[in-house]
């Protein structure tokens, strides 16, 4: 009798045991959903005022008779992209890729979160704030006399079509993930993505009237407020935290908080070195410091670390955020070299500090069973085939606007100022116009 209640107890117990390792379970899955949850959302939102970064780093680097008309382009390409994004983006990229080269055609809706890690519609919020980032590179480039409505239409494609085709490639499992392609948080997919985009659009464009005049190699055009455009980069360096951190994609966990904490750490390293470096190399190449290129110095730096903020150590940070800083400042009189007109810098900064950093992936990280020779080819054939498409599709795109619609404004008012010709007024009207 005493054994067979020994033994109920035992059963019992054993009951409870297992009752409350499973009521543990279920609060740690409710954690950990809350806690990625929380990184998508508030990442998403840090993310998202990135777009006002840049607006103010744009507005204060063009001249003051065309800020009022990059305003509106930069919050216009925020709220078309977000559009674009759920009506074909988002399924394109993520839904049904299945190692291949395209996802779905569909509208975007709300899944359950039954056996989810985070709420579905955070993850969407978290990616479409991305999108928004490749477009804006394009802004920047093209200003002052690109037309309004023909540059919105090709935003509202590269956001639609474009970037979730190459984004599938990795992000939505596609060809490039099968071979172990990596860009943590899209120093190609993003950055370089919009930069290429941006470069075809300037050669289809053509320069700035009187920005190559003939027996001068470059006639300056100093932007109408550099405060506005120091404190855009603030802006843009402080969203770089949830562009990088949010790419973690999870923090539910000991090991991913602190991923997330390394990466910022790594963020802001690569940043810091991006600037001094830029700082430093005017200094010495043309005997003052110059504050445009040492903004574009930081953000280099920034898009350098994006493609792997986790996997270096401190000093690799530095020496990597460093490097893109020198791309900056050796790459803009380049570009004046051949006479492509890059009004805020855009194309050093975003295209060739993103290949850079996609590049020195293999330094720091090797899929498993690759050694850094491989992982280096990988990287080279992902930014070689996205930088392809990306050339061509841009490019045929560009050339119907252009063809159909125009895309330059007329002499007039570009002499004008595309507020005044465009929107019928001025940023700065107690000002004249300079």
């Amino acid at each position: 009798m005493l054994m067979l209640q020994t033994a109920t107890q035992t059963t019992d117990l054993t009951a409870r045991l297992a009752a409350m390792e499973e009521q543990l379970s279920s609060l740690q899955q409710t954690s950990a959903f809350v806690d990625n949850t929380y990184l998508f959302l508030i990442s998403g939102m840090v993310v998202m005022f990135m777009a006002a970064g840049f607006c103010m780093l744009e507005t204060g680097l063009v001249r003051q008779k065309n800020a009022a008309t990059i305003a509106l382009k930069n919050v216009s390409i925020y709220a078309l992209a977000g559009l674009a994004y759920y009506i074909l983006g988002y399924q394109l990229m993520y839904q049904g890729v299945d190692g291949g080269f395209i996802g779905q055609i569909g509208v975007w809706s709300a899944s359950s979160p039954e056996g989810e890690a985070y709420a579905p519609a955070s993850d969407w919020f978290f990616q479409m704030a991305f999108v928004a980032t490749a477009a804006s590179v394009v802004s920047g480039t093209l200003a002052e006399r690109i037309k309004l409505w023909p540059f919105l239409i090709f935003c509202v494609v590269l956001c639609a079509v474009l970037y979730p085709i190459t984004g599938s490639w990795l992000w939505g499992k596609g060809w490039l993930s099968e071979l172990h392609f990596s860009d943590f948080a899209g120093s190609t997919l993003v950055h370089s993505v919009g930069g290429w985009a941006a470069l075809t659009g300037a050669v289809f464009l053509g320069a700035r009237k009187g920005k190559y005049p003939r027996g001068r190699a470059v006639s300056p055009m100093p932007g109408s407020n550099l405060p506005l455009a120091a404190l855009g980069t603030f802006i843009l360096w402080f969203g770089w935290f949830g562009f990088n951190g949010g790419s973690q994609l999870a923090a539910g966990t000991i090991a991913d908080i602190d991923a997330v904490a390394k990466i910022f750490v790594n963020t802001n390293a690569a940043a810091a070195a991006g600037l001094v470096m830029a700082l430093v190399l005017t200094q010495l190449i043309y005997k003052k410091a110059d504050l445009t290129l040492v903004l574009n110095g930081a953000i280099g730096g920034l898009v350098s670390i994006t493609a792997e903020p986790l996997a270096p150590q401190v000093w690799q940070a530095i020496m990597i955020g460093a490097t893109g800083g020198i791309i900056v400042v050796l790459a803009v009189p380049l570009l004046d070299r051949f006479k492509i007109d890059d009004v805020v810098g855009a194309i050093p900064a975003h295209l060739l500090c993103g290949i850079w950093g996609t590049l020195v992936v293999a330094w720091t990280v090797q899929a498993e069973g690759y050694d850094w020779v491989q992982q280096l080819g990988v990287q080279v054939l992902g930014i070689v085939s996205i930088g392809f498409f990306t050339v061509i599709a841009s490019s045929a795109l560009w050339w119907v606007l252009r063809a159909s619609v125009g895309i330059r404004c007329s002499d007039e008012d570009e002499f004008i100022g595309l507020d005044k010709a465009e929107l019928g007024l001025e940023a700065y009207p107690e000002f004249a116009q300079g």
